[in-house]
C-alpha cells in the first residue's frame, strides 16, 4: 500500500479486528478511546498543520489510527505508549499497512510522564489523542521536557480544552490555562463528536492548538517558582490573593507586600491574572520563601 492509499488507514472494522486479535478491551483506567474514523485522523493532521519536514511525537497511539495518518504527512513519527500489548503490536501494524514509511517510525514503550529523551532528531510537533485522565500533566510535561516542540495539537475532553484555552477573567480560567500559557499561545481548534471513537465516550472532545511562545515569559523567577504561585492562588480561588497566597508567602502581610511590589491588587483573585503577573509576584516572593524553594 502507498501512504496515500486510503486503505492504509484504520476504519471501524480494522480497529475492532486488531483489538480482537490482541485481546484488547479499551480500559477506563487508562482513558482509552480508540479513533475509528479515517476522516477524523486526517482532519487532526490537517488542523495540526503537520509539514513534510516535521518530526512528530505522539502520546498514546493505541492501535495506530492517528499514527498512520501522521506518517503520511510528517518526515518521521515517534509514538510513546505505556500499554504493553499495544506497544508490542504497533510496529507490526505500521509495517503491514505502510511498509514504505516503517523506517520513519519509532516506538518508545514508556509512561509519557517519565519520558525525558526520544530517539532520532528532536521533535518539532506534538500531536496526540491524550488519555482524558492524564491529559494536562502529560501536555505540560512534554512541553517542558522537549523545548524543540514548536506546535502542538491535542484532542482532550471538551471541558479540559475550554480550561486550557481560557483567558483571564473566564470562569474556567485556572491552573491549566496559566501553565499552558507559560509555554505557548493556546486556542480551541475545533470539536470532535463521540461517534468517531470506540468505545464512544460519555463526554465530548475538543482540539487545542498550542504554538510555542517566540519569546519566553520575561522573568527572573524560575518556572517552578512561578508555578508555585499559580498553584497557591487557585487552591483557594474564591479568596483574594492576599488571603490565598498567605501560606505561600508565610503570612497574609507578606503576601500583600509581594503583591504590591508586583503591581497587583491584594484584593484581586487568581482568575483575573495573566501568566506575566504571576511571574512578577514570584519575583517578589519573600526571601525566606525563595530560600525554601531553592532547597527543594
Amino acid at each position: 500500500m502507498s501512504s496515500t492509499d486510503p486503505e492504509a488507514l484504520l476504519g471501524p472494522a480494522d480497529v475492532r479486528e486488531l483489538a480482537a486479535a490482541l485481546g484488547v478491551r479499551p480500559t477506563k483506567q487508562r482513558g482509552q478511546n480508540f479513533v475509528i474514523d479515517a476522516n477524523t485522523v486526517r482532519r487532526i493532521v490537517r488542523t495540526a498543520q503537520v509539514r513534510p519536514e516535521d518530526v512528530v511525537v505522539e502520546v498514546g497511539p493505541g492501535l495506530g489510527s492517528l499514527t498512520l495518518a501522521l506518517l503520511e504527512a510528517a518526515d518521521r513519527v515517534t509514538a510513546v505508549e505505556i500499554d504493553d500489548v499495544l506497544a508490542g503490536a504497533l510496529p507490526a501494524t505500521i509495517a503491514a499497512r505502510m511498509p514504505e514509511r516503517a523506517e520513519r517510525f519509532a516506538l518508545v514503550h514508556s509512561d509519557a510522564l517519565h519520558v525525558t529523551e526520544l530517539p532520532g532528531p528532536p521533535p518539532t510537533a506534538l500531536v496526540a489523542n491524550l488519555p482524558y485522565n492524564v491529559a494536562v500533566p502529560v501536555l505540560l510535561h512534554m512541553l517542558d521536557a522537549f523545548p524543540s516542540i514548536e506546535r502542538t495539537l491535542v484532542m482532550v475532553q471538551s471541558e479540559v480544552a475550554d480550561r486550557l484555552a481560557a483567558a483571564p477573567g473566564s470562569k474556567v480560567y485556572g491552573v491549566p490555562s496559566v501553565k499552558a500559557n507559560w509555554y505557548a499561545d493556546v486556542k480551541r481548534a475545533g470539536a470532535i463528536g463521540r461517534s468517531v471513537f470506540w468505545p464512544a465516550p460519555n463526554v465530548d472532545s475538543g482540539l487545542v492548538a498550542l504554538v510555542r511562545r517566540a519569546e519566553p515569559v520575561k522573568t527572573t523567577a524560575s518556572r517552578r517558582e512561578v508555578f508555585a504561585v499559580v498553584d497557591a492562588a487557585f487552591a483557594q480561588r474564591r479568596k483574594t490573593l492576599r488571603a490565598a497566597l498567605a501560606g505561600w508567602a508565610g503570612s497574609a502581610a507578606a503576601a500583600e507586600a509581594a503583591l504590591v511590589a508586583a503591581g497587583v491588587s491584594p484584593q484581586a483573585r487568581g482568575e483575573s491574572l495573566t501568566v506575566e503577573e504571576f511571574a512578577r509576584i514570584a519575583e517578589n516572593a519573600p526571601v525566606a520563601r525563595n530560600k525554601e524553594l531553592g532547597q527543594q
